[in-house]
């Protein structure tokens, strides 16, 4: 009997088990093994191989996955109600603050003074298929939308009509959301992602329990509650974990996932646009993005064979962790007028240089059962292993970079915007969802330039480029207006079998009467996407949820026009 310790403390229940697991072991084959001596000399697929070394690198507090690269860029343009109406086509039609976050060049058509708010209500209802189990979730928010202020002026200049100078912020993403899926899977487990990443690691029993441990939110509460543990058979020492002998045996696992999310992305936004004698106006704004994002993922596997002589029971474990940070951007626009009802728009965004920080904690639960069909319970934090302190790790992310190119046409349109009819617009946007990278930053908890750099060949293999369409547009009588508008974001992954895209129908009404001005607006998304709850090494993982999500957004912008 080998003890197992952390620090000078004897854990007795990890000796206990032991012994009852030595009594129990059985020689496991097939092609769930992971054999310590043997699993450098395997051959994977490429991109398998490389992923899993991102996995598998140990001593990080949070191991970032592909899924992480859109997180901050995959989401449909935000604005006021009036831009949202339209379908968020503002790349050439500009007069609206929404023009700071798409072309800042539409700035240029103010002289006057402005200030808006636009509070937002949404509500999602998402439907969810793991393993040809469908399951639906829903969860409502509140957020404050766009608010800000432009300041427009007029010159007499010769070559300047007018200039304008804007400041806002806005929630570009809204994370409240919840997802859950559940099937019954009799091919693998996720508590298989443990006892991976501790036959790779490298590193001793001793090591993985001690206070400080390497793997402190995975692999060591694993192990401390028996969900993995080493079988030594036949001269040959194993990594398993609890339900890979039900799974071996021809058992099968009731799984569940559910992923909780709170928060948002956030853009505070300096911007300006001249407007030379109406027929270029050039603007740049300078972004700065705020993240506050927090998210709770619940994994529960159950024996769904019922039967409580098989040595496993359950487990759940739940993932919590919250993400903060700031970084810059900088967006440049034209618009260029070459006849009077047309307006062509162009407009660059660099990638967003975001600084983050995540903190971690996690809890396991393990139920076994012995050999006469008891139950035993083993439950542990990982605070256990971090001395007693959530985990913390600090990185940096560049968001993809995206291109704009717009047309817009106004009917009669005359300095008088009074007399103005209404106009159709459209944008077509290209995004290089690719190019998504992360990297080190600071000197704590910040992982090595090769796990960062593998991360990266993952999200270049992973995604792609992809054309985003957006239209829209409005009809005046006097003071009131009606608008519809549609979007449509393309699939960003490569692999063509995933299957995900966002579309949204909008409509809403405007009225505009003295300097004061009020919007309403209804938008419904409907959301494509695909989840994998787990990857593992040894194969291929068939199973991921798809993921389609409904949605609807009530929005309201409310201005006034001042110092004219």
């Amino acid at each position: 009997m080998v003890e197992i310790t952390t620090g000078a403390t004897t854990h007795p229940h990890r000796v206990l088990l032991e012994a009852e697991a030595i009594r129990e072991a059985k020689a496991f084959q097939g092609h769930r093994e992971i054999n310590l001596q043997q699993t450098g000399k395997r051959k994977y697929m490429k991109q398998i191989f490389i992923f899993c070394i991102i996995l598998l690198s140990g001593r990080q507090v949070f191991s970032q996955v592909p899924e992480d690269a859109k997180l901050y860029s995959w989401y449909p343009q935000t604005g006021t109600a009036r831009s949202l109406a339209i379908g968020g086509a503002m790349g050439s039609l500009g007069g609206d603050i929404s023009a700071l976050y798409v072309n800042p060049a539409g700035l240029g058509f103010y002289r006057t003074n402005e200030f808006v708010i636009s509070p937002q209500f949404s509500f999602n209802k998402n439907a969810a298929t793991f393993i040809n189990n469908p399951k639906d979730t829903g969860k409502n928010a509140f957020a404050l939308g766009t608010i800000g202020v432009i300041f427009g002026e007029g010159s007499n200049k010769k070559g300047k009509k007018s200039s304008a100078f804007s400041i806002g912020i806005t929630q570009t993403a809204n994370f409240n959301n919840r997802v859950y899926y559940k099937g019954i899977n009799d091919y693998s487990s996720f508590s298989e992602t443990f006892a991976e990443e501790f036959a790779k690691s490298g590193i001793s029993t001793d090591e993985l329990l001690n206070t400080l441990s390497p793997l402190p939110y995975t692999a060591a509460p694993a192990y401390y509650t028996y969900l993995i543990d080493i079988d030594t058979s036949n001269g040959i020492s194993q990594v398993r974990a609890a339900p890979e002998q039900l799974l071996d045996a021809g058992g099968s696992l009731q799984q569940s996932f559910l992923k909780e999310t709170q928060g948002g992305l956030y853009e505070l936004a300096l911007g300006g646009a001249i407007n030379t004698n109406d027929k270029w106006l050039f603007g740049g704004t300078l972004g700065i993005p705020i993240v506050d994002f927090t998210s709770t993922t619940t994994v529960t596997e159950k024996d769904a064979s019922g039967n409580t002589k098989n040595g496993f029971q359950s487990f759940s474990y739940e993932d919590e962790y919250r993400t903060t940070g700031v970084g810059f951007n900088v967006k440049l626009g034209a618009i260029y007028r070459p006849a009077e009802y047309f307006r062509l728009g162009l407009a660059l965004h660099t990638a967003s240089f975001i600084f983050l920080k995540d903190e971690r904690t996690t809890n396991l639960n393990t139920i076994l059962e012995d050999t006469a069909g008891n139950a035993e319970n083993f439950s542990v934090s990982s605070l256990l292993f971090t001395n007693n302190e959530a985990g913390e790790a600090n990185y940096r992310q560049f968001t993809p970079w995206k291109a704009i190119f717009s047309a817009s046409y106004v009917f009669r349109e005359i300095e008088n915007v009074k007399k103005q009819r209404g106009f159709l617009t459209a944008d077509v946007e290209y995004v290089n969802y690719k190019g998504s990278r992360f990297g080190k930053s600071g000197s704590k908890n910040t992982g090595s330039k090769q796990y960062y750099s593998a991360l990266n060949d993952v999200i270049k293999d992973y995604y792609k480029g992809a054309f985003n369409f957006r239209v829209g547009g409005e009809l005046k009588f006097n003071t009131f207006m009606t608008r519809l508008g549609f979007a449509y974001y393309g699939n960003p992954y490569a692999d063509k079998t995933y299957k995900a895209s966002r579309t949204l129908l909008s409509g809403g009404i405007g009225y505009r009467n003295k300097g004061f001005f009020a919007d309403l607006t209804y938008i419904h998304s409907i959301t494509k996407d695909v989840n994998y709850p787990y990857r593992l090494e040894d194969r291929s993982n068939p199973y991921y949820a798809t993921q389609r999500q409904k949605s609807g957004m009530i929005a309201a912008t409310i201005g006034w026009k001042f110092w004219e």
